[in-house]
């Protein structure tokens, strides 16, 4: 084959592989269909850390590099599809939660916790006490992570961005029906984070949604709901500076860019796992479950992506207040006393991820020897009303 027909074939398969709408993906240097391709994933695949630290928080993966990535507390641990630790980045003293992955520019997303609280406390060792109570999106640079136990403040791999709403309403306390709570919405910080269209779209621009923690409290009205904050990516990436752990920085955007409220009740420290899933277009909300009996209490909801927010009176707030309200999607399991779909199966508290086609990795937590590991297995969307999740043999 001549040089101008290798030319040409190469750019026909670039052209190919580069359209979305090709069911083609380039495998170990082979063509193979969408579904060989995810049935070519390891069913099950186990990381354990090297060093102390709490259970796994959330997983993402590559599938275009592969890799994949887990967040545990205060270590980001990356390997490649099978399992081989190639990179990592430690020294953090805080809680590392839930992390979202940008296939397109390689950036990793991350909820940042700094706060005086038993969990906060529980990390730093008792020092969180006397520090200051700060709230980041942070952001990897996924392509300078080459390396092991690299340092989250001097390897020039981590920047954060400041959350000042956060922040006011973890500090702050309000007034609901006649009674004074601590932290605004039932606040504790942050956890899921997902990347995805605007809430009533299916493409477009994509933007960066990060869930409030919330603490659970069934004497309160005013924490039935998941609040999702909005952020546009160029505004991230405006504001984003390196971390600085004993001098903690406060650039960042005075608001969101939007806030979204949730109807599921109140559950145990809010969203844990929040995750989108261009296939189904739900926007997947893991939870430790709530424990109020008005409720069904369940660990798994769904937004409904394809439908618009709508502007309407918050229930349980008196003063009255107004926000943007997602749908729950009604493929879940209907509590018809409170109007909530959702399902009871356990699973993505820890970690879960949409890998298209309606396959998931959803981890689970474990332990050996005083270490902390998890274990992912790839499961297939049924969409059932019970188990809507199915494990992939």
């Amino acid at each position: 084959m001549g040089i101008a027909s290798r030319l040409f074939f190469l750019f026909i398969i670039l052209s190919v592989l580069s359209s979305p709408a090709q069911n083609i993906y380039l495998n170990a240097g082979t063509l193979m269909s969408r579904e060989n391709f995810y049935e070519s994933l390891p069913r099950t695949l186990k990381v354990s850390n090297d060093e102390s630290s709490s259970h796994v928080q959330g997983v993402a993966v590559d599938t275009r590099n592969g890799y994949i990535y887990f967040s545990f507390t205060t270590k980001l641990i990356k390997t490649n599809l099978y399992g081989k630790v190639v990179g990592s980045v430690r020294g953090f003293s805080c809680h590392l939660g839930c992390i979202e992955l940008d296939p397109v520019t390689g950036k990793l997303y991350a909820s940042i916790e700094y706060k005086d609280d038993a969990i906060g406390q529980g990390i730093s060792g008792g020092d969180a006490i006397d520090r200051e109570n700060t709230f980041y999106i942070g952001i990897f640079d996924t392509d300078k992570i080459t390396s092991t136990n690299l340092d989250a403040e001097r390897s020039g791999v981590f920047t954060t961005v400041y959350l000042p709403e956060v922040v006011s309403w973890y500090n702050d306390s309000t007034v609901n029906n006649g009674t004074k709570y601590a932290h605004v919405y039932g606040c504790s910080g942050v956890d899921g984070i997902s990347l995805g269209p605007q809430f009533g779209k299916t493409d477009g621009e994509n933007f960066v949604n990060i869930a409030l923690g919330i603490y659970k409290d069934n004497s309160r009205t005013d924490n039935d709901y998941q609040v999702l904050l909005q952020y546009r990516l160029s505004d991230l990436e405006r504001y984003a500076m390196p971390l600085d752990q004993s001098h903690p920085h406060h650039n960042g955007p005075e608001s969101a860019y939007n806030r979204y409220f949730v109807y599921t009740g109140n559950t145990n420290y809010g969203t844990q796992n929040l995750e989108y899933d261009s296939y189904t277009h739900h926007w997947f909300i893991a939870a430790y479950k709530g424990g109020k009996s008005k409720f069904p209490n369940y660990p798994l909801f769904a937004v409904d992506g394809t439908v618009a927010p709508v502007y309407q009176t918050l229930k349980g707030f008196n003063p009255e207040q107004k926000g943007m309200i997602l749908s729950l999607a009604t493929d879940g399991t209907l509590h018809k006393n409170s109007g909530v779909y959702g399902w009871s199966q356990n699973v993505g508290s820890v970690g879960i991820e949409s890998l298209g086609n309606g396959y998931f990795y959803i981890a689970t937590q474990g332990s050996s020897d005083g270490l902390q590991n998890c274990t992912i297995k790839l499961y297939k969307w049924t969409g059932a009303t019970v188990n809507p999740f199915m494990l992939v043999e």
